[in-house]
Parts: structure tokens; sequence; C-alpha cells
């Protein structure tokens, strides 16, 4: 029987290597991301109850469940040199001529590529198998973040190829964020109340030096080889035949290479990737232009700090001009102030614009932004315009725009942040606030409220009808249809929407709530913790600050909201008004009901998140400190002062295997 498990969890491993192949490397997926889904959990599943036969290179070890406490360093065994840059076509034939000089010859071609704004990346392949990831660095030496690297489901834990894989192989490549993925992810910050990435560059490189892989998991970083560096024999006798032995290791190539016979044809081929470039789902500065024969690359040789044999081809930011036709200032949930320029319309990377970000108040300063005035404007990550420049004043005698000492909504006194750059209208009952905080409450990711859109929000609170999330769970169809442009088909819509939306899962109102520095991701962590709401209200700031995922500030935030009268207030309406967030499904467990358990140390097949989560769902509580109550403890490796706590009051210690029968 175990021969047959092991055979079949051999079989699946090989067939989601097959699919992530076909997927990354191909560009083919053959299956659904749902079937995909189901042969993960499949896999999964054999593992946890077979975890003997858990190996690091499987699909399912991706994921380190240990933060680490800091990066280390690597020394590169051949150094990551950086490129020189050129800007024009009369400086890539510079750059020809010095070639042709240098080889005495005119017989030698190029490959060209596509610069991925990304972050460079060293894999290390030993016998087949992923064994260290490193940044750049400084070109000799690099951090070691092979737990975040192995995340990245187009980075391959082993090599495939039905030829012989060498012993040795350091690939070099471009960590990046498809720019889906970006916008995603600046919106979740957006709702947790945390500031956007600048542009998708540096989302990569802040998700690479996170210290929690999970969290770099959830980011949907991806990857493309063009380059080796250590190899203990050739791939290949020039670069273009090792892009596609690449491929057959099973390392994703941007299918995007071309080569090309001399300089003019390179040219051409940048030239209409320039243009091509904003329908990539990836963000690209530039080209890189490549000698392909490697004998022709050692005479060349390089400088040092970069290869003679290369060169980088940088595009110009697309920028357009326009006028600044005035200044808003909006007022978010939590009440900060940004200040907003209203453009006249302008065309810039395929969209027309017409507002500008101008992020906050001291970059206004800085920029010297007033109105009248002709500005210069780019796309951040050619997704998010903002001001880069006043290209000139409208008159000496336009002032720059003054930084509000009061809310432009409801004139309440504007105060800056402590130790940041945001101000923020300190009036809770500011109907500017309330305004976002209700279209936040009601949006898909929180409560899910349809039909209750910004233009219905506005029309309820400017007629007193809503002034906490509460209002709405008393809201009748006779009170919408007297509103403009409410029918009463629609007035019943709206009602039947609300309606609904009272037993959305837990997390989705924990979200919904608008904590500062919670969104959908942590509001899910607190759900899975605590089990029910009234658990995560009664939680203490000490007891938050240590779930993994949380920390002191988020703690601090939550425990400042739930403490909070007027919270405690409009949480309690809420309740009376009938929601009920739906609790997780309990399966009780005879040996766990009703009995404390605290979880201490490391386990093989949980995190820790993951065991508190099965102890509820067997019907125990879990609990983070030990006392006379507690019935067991669960402990791992390096359990620490639990444990000894513990056998001091005579409390039963189990391990994991008897953790895994109890939970049955």
């Amino acid at each position: 029987m175990a021969k047959d498990v092991r055979k079949q969890i051999e079989r699946l491993r090989e067939v989601i290597r097959q699919h992530d192949y076909c997927y990354y490397v191909l560009n083919q997926p053959k299956i659904s991301d749902r079937q995909y889904d189901k042969l993960f959990a499949e896999l999964k599943k054999l593992e946890a109850a077979n975890p003997q036969l858990i190996t690091p290179d499987s699909p399912t070890q991706r994921v380190s469940e240990r933060p680490l406490e800091g990066f280390a360093t690597v020394r590169h065994a051949v150094p990551m040199l950086s490129m020189d840059n050129t800007y024009n076509s009369d400086e890539l034939r510079a750059f020809d001529e010095r070639v042709k000089k240098q080889l005495g010859s005119q017989d030698y071609d190029y490959v060209i590529e596509l610069k991925i704004d990304g972050l460079a990346i060293s894999l290390r392949y030993e016998e087949g198998i992923l064994t260290t990831a490193a940044t750049r660095g400084n070109g000799e030496v690099g951090d070691d973040v092979t737990a975040n690297v192995r995340t990245i489901r187009a980075v391959p834990l082993v090599l495939m190829d039905s030829g012989k894989i060498p012993a040795v192989l350091e690939v070099r490549g471009e960590v990046y964020m498809p720019t889906s993925s970006f916008v995603e992810l600046n919106r979740l910050r957006a709702e947790a109340g945390e500031p956007p990435f600048a542009n998708p560059r540096n989302a990569a490189a802040g998700s690479l030096k996170l210290l929690d892989a999970r969290i770099t998991a959830a980011r949907n970083l991806s990857f493309f080889a063009y380059a080796t560096g250590q190899v203990s024999e050739p791939l290949a006798a020039n670069h273009y035949e090792s892009l596609q032995r690449f491929k057959k290791l099973g390392l994703p190539v941007n299918p995007n290479i071309k080569k090309a016979r001399d300089i003019n044809e390179a040219i051409e081929i940048c030239d209409s990737f320039s243009e091509k470039r904003s329908s990539l789902d990836y963000q690209i500065d530039g080209m890189v232009i490549k000698i392909n024969r490697f004998d022709q690359r050692d005479i060349l040789g390089a400088t040092g700090r970069a290869p003679r044999w290369c060169i980088s081809y940088k595009f110009a930011a697309e920028q357009a001009e326009t006028v600044v036709e005035s200044i808003d200032v909006q007022v978010g949930k939590s009440g900060i102030l940004t200040p907003v320029a209203n453009l006249t319309p302008v065309l810039l990377a395929g969209t027309t614009v017409k507002r500008a970000s101008l992020h906050n108040f001291d970059e206004l300063k800085r920029l010297g932004v007033g109105q009248g005035d002709t500005v210069v404007i780019e796309k951040a990550g050619e997704i998010i315009p903002q001001v880069i420049e006043v290209k000139s004043k409208a008159t000496a005698t336009v002032p720059v725009f003054k930084i509000p000492k009061t809310c432009p909504i409801c004139g309440s006194a504007a105060v800056k942040d402590e130790e940041g750059v945001y101000i923020r209208c300190i009036n809770r009952d500011c109907p500017g606030q309330l305004k976002e905080r209700l279209k936040y409450f009601a949006g898909r990711g929180q409560m899910d409220i349809e039909h209750l859109g910004p233009a219905l929000i506005d029309q309820l609170i400017e007629n007193g009808l809503v002034e906490n999330f509460a209002d709405l769970y008393k809201l009748n169809e006779v009170q919408l249809a007297g509103l403009e442009r409410m029918a009463e088909k629609s007035a019943a819509n709206v009602i039947k929407a609300i309606e609904e939306s009272k037993t959305r899962p837990l997390w989705r109102l924990i979200a919904a709530l608008g904590i500062r520095h919670i969104g959908g991701q942590s509001a899910q962590i607190l759900a899975e913790h605590f089990g029910s709401l009234g658990a995560l209200m009664k939680a203490g700031e000490e007891e938050l600050a240590e779930i993994d995922q949380i920390g002191p500030t988020m703690a601090k935030s939550i425990y400042e909201y739930f403490h909070d009268p007027e919270n405690q207030s409009v949480i309690e309406k809420l309740l009376d008004a009938g929601v009920r967030p739906e609790q997780p499904k309990i399966q009780r467990s005879k040996k766990l009901a009703g009995k404390t358990i605290v979880v201490t140390g490391t386990l093989e097949n949980f995190s820790r998140q993951q065991a508190e989560q099965a102890i509820r769902q067997a019907g125990g509580k879990s609990s983070s400190s030990v006392s006379k109550k507690t019935d067991f403890v669960l402990a791992g490796e390096n359990p620490g002062s639990k444990l000894d706590k513990a056998r001091k009051l005579g409390v039963e210690v189990i391990d994991e295997k008897q953790f895994m029968t109890m939970i049955q």
C-alpha cells in the first residue's frame, strides 16, 4: 500500500511540473486553474497523510512557514555585472562600431531581448535541484532570497530535460511583477490604508526582501531566464541556442527574443517594441542587445563594471504636457486629504488623462504646482498618471497651492500625522469620510452589496438617511423609492442586496469596517484565528500582535478600533439589525471539543495559524498563553518557555503526531 501511495505522489508531482512547464515556458496551459488547484490539493492531502514522503522539491513545498530573521549573503561564483546604457540609434551604431573594431570582423550577429523592469536574480541548480537564489547586490555579493524565490511558480524547483543536466548551472534572470498583479496589490494596499507602490519594479523588489515568504507567495511574482553564470559544462555554443536549451530544462524564457543580422535590424526591432510595450502585461524600460557567439564575447571582454559585448537601449518615458486647470483635495475613508490635479485632457500611453495624483502636500510643495501651470505628466509604471515637473508657471504672481488647515468637506481641523506625510481631517462625522467608508463597506471585496453605488450613497447621506454602516440595514423600499432616479423595482433590488449581505463570511465584515492597516488578507487571518467577531473584539493588543502576519502596528490599530465606544456602538447596531457573519463550520472532535490548547514551537505539517485553525474546527479553543486552565500544550521544535511553564503547572504536553490523531 505504501508503495502505491509513493507512486501516486510521484505521479502527481510530475503531472503538476508538466503543467507548470506548459503554462510558464510554452505559454500553452493544458488545464484550467481550477483543475490545477484540484491536482495540487490532492497532492497536498496525500503528503499530509504521509509526511515521511514529503521532499523539499515537491510543488507543495514552495512556501516556507517560518519567517526569516534576516538575509544571509551569497558571493556570486561569476560576478553579476551591470550594463552600459544608450538612448538613441546613433549611440547603438557607435557601440556596433566598437564591436566591429575589436573583433576585426563583420561576421557576428545579435540577440535582442526585452529589458524587463524587475529585479536581477541568480538561481543556482546543483544536480538539477534549486539550491540557492540570490539578488545581484553589488555584483559580487547579494542577499540569499531562496525562501522567497521558491514561492514563484515560474521558477522550477527541479530542472527537466531528457538530455544531460549540468552538475552545476547558475541561471541569471529577472523577477518581475505582472502589471495586472501590481494593480491588484495597490488596490489591496489602498483598502488597508497603506501607501501604494510607485511601480511594479519597486513592488517586486520589496516582495523579494520580505522576511515572511507567505506574504511573498501572495504577491504573484514571475520570472524570465536570460543568461548563465557558473556552468559546469556549456549548454550551447551561442546565446540564442542556450536560451532554447533553457526552455527544455523547464526555465521560462521571454517569447519576444529576436535574432538580428546587423545593427540596423537590431534598431528596427528596438523601435518596434517601443510602440508595442503598452500591450504587454509587464513593464519594460528598454531593450538589451547582445553579441550571440560566446567565443566572440570572450574576445570583447568587459570593463570593470560592464561587459563590452552587450548594451542597454533605454526607452524614453512616455510624457505629455498639459495645463493644471484646478487642484482638488479628496477626502479618504480614514480622513487622509490628497491633492489631485485636474488637467486639460491629454493623450498619454494610449489613454486620455484628465486627472493626476499629487500624492501628498509635501510632494505638491516640492513640485511647486499651481493653477494654470503647464506641467509634464507621465504614468508611474505605465499605470498611474502623475505630475513630474512644472514646465512653466502661469504667471509669476500665481501662488503655489496652499496646504489646507481645514477639511474641504466639513471645515474641521486638518492635522498632519506624527512622523508622517499625510494630513487628516479629524472629524469622524465628516460627510466626505462617511461617503468613502460606505463605498468601501459596500464594495465587492467587503460586504459586496450590489446596486449600492456612489451616486445612491451620496443621496442617502444628503437626505440624512444614513450616518453609519448600521443605518444601511434600517432602510426600506419606501425611503429609497422617494430618491432621485430610484423606481420601486430598483429600490427593491437594493433592499434585497442589503439583506443578503447580512450573512457574508466573517472576514468580509472585518475588512468592511475599514480598520486602519487592515485589508482583505489581514481580515481573513483574523477571522480564521478568532472564529467570531465577539472573540476578536475582546482580544488584547499583546495577543493580537502575536498572530502571524499581524504584528504590533496592526494590533494597536485593531485594539483601538474595537475599544472605541463609538465603533462599539455601531457594531452593536449592526448585530441588532440582524447582521450575522457566517461562522466556520466546526467538525467537533471528541478529544478536543471544549478544550483549550496552546501551540508552541515549529511544527512540520502546520504553520501556527493552520494548527490553531484546526483546533477551532475540531471544537477546541486556541490560546496564546499557558495557564492552569490550559488542557494541552502542542509542542513542536524549539518550544521555548511555554513548554517549561506547562511542565511546571502539570499541563499535558502532546506532540504533532498525537495532535493529528486527535483532530480526526
